[in-house]
């Protein structure tokens, strides 16, 4: 698999001191309109996407959990001010709507890749830190896949468990805010089309830039060809005021905005009553994140054929007591 240029760790820095000096504590506070599928809709959404793929109790938790699960842990501390990891910021408005609109289709095109882009990275490194959970004969090693105590999602080194688990719902968190973000399953309510009402693709597919599996083996230039060649031309995700794919806060004068326009976080956004769009969402989120599973499993099989390897790796991930289950 090719690494990408630059690190996790490399980046989230760098955004955080953009951040600092550019004063926007309040963006990364807790004291923030609701920005993502509230944890209560993230963890259903986990639940019902793994649930039925046989993960114990205590694992499923630990990933799935609404307040304090992996797939929440882009919603806490710096995490939540950072665009990318929301899929945040990828507004547009074609001409024939609004021929002032201030963002064209290639900077919207640029945080589309850029929330990929974080889903490929940790993804990426879930598979890398899977080979720590069991020896080259395929045998758990115990102290690796322990839940006990809790993992802490700090993004630090750590138990393997804890490090795939971690990575697995931070690449999986914008995926699910995809849905909740942009217009790609929504109808617009009645009316013009506009900054406050723009359009709807209605769609009922998953997008092909998600397939996470595809763009494994691929240089970042040619699943970036590829993934941007799937965009859609009317695809927005709203505008909210965290950093951007360039570090900057972004401004929302005159956009398409997150927050009471284009958002489906719960059942009540404005956007989510329009024909049922909140369902759509969720129900295609769910969809999503057991095709990511399922890529992330086949990607196992893929990296480690040996000695049973990966089946071990699978089971280690998904169950509570793996040293002694899974052998």
């Amino acid at each position: 698999m090719n690494p990408l240029s630059v690190s996790r760790r490399q980046r989230l820095r760098a955004s955080g001191a953009a951040c600092a000096a550019m004063a926007c504590a309040v963006v990364l506070g807790a004291a923030t309109p609701a920005h993502a599928f509230s944890g209560g809709n993230h963890e259903k959404i986990t639940r019902a996407a793994l649930g039925p793929g046989g993960w114990h109790q205590n694992s499923l938790t630990a990933m799935a959990d609404g307040n304090s699960g992996a797939i929440v842990a882009n919603d806490h501390g710096e995490y939540f001010g950072i665009g990318k990891l929301h899929c945040d910021n990828a507004d547009y408005l074609d001409p024939r709507y609004d021929s002032r609109y201030p963002r064209t289709r290639e900077q919207a095109n640029a945080e589309i890749i850029d929330c990929v882009e974080g889903s490929i990275d940790h993804v990426r490194r879930a598979v890398a830190a899977a080979d720590r959970l069991v020896d080259a004969n395929g045998r758990v090693i115990a102290t690796q896949t322990s839940i006990s105590p809790a993992c802490s999602w700090n993004d630090r080194p750590g138990r393997a468990k804890c490090e795939v688990l971690e990575d697995l719902g931070r690449g999986w968190h914008q995926i699910e805010d995809f849905y909740a973000h942009s217009n790609w399953v929504d109808q617009a309510g009645p009316g013009a089309i506009g900054v406050k009402n723009p359009p709807g693709l209605g769609r009922t597919d998953l997008p092909v830039f998600f397939s996470i599996g595809r763009y494994s083996s691929m240089s970042r230039a040619d699943w970036v060809k590829d993934a941007t060649g799937h965009i859609p031309h009317d695809l927005a995700t709203g505008c909210y005021p965290d950093l951007d794919h360039s570090g900057t806060v972004s401004n929302c004068t005159g956009r398409v905005t997150h927050d009471g326009v284009l958002n489906k976080d719960t059942k009540d956004s404005p956007r989510s009553v329009v024909a049922h769009n909140f369902d759509h969402a969720y129900d295609l989120a769910v969809k999503d994140i057991a095709r990511q599973w399922k890529d992330f499993e086949d990607e196992l099989q893929l990296r480690y054929p040996n000695n049973g390897r990966a089946k071990a790796m699978i089971c280690a991930i998904t169950h509570d007591h793996p040293d002694k289950t899974c052998s």
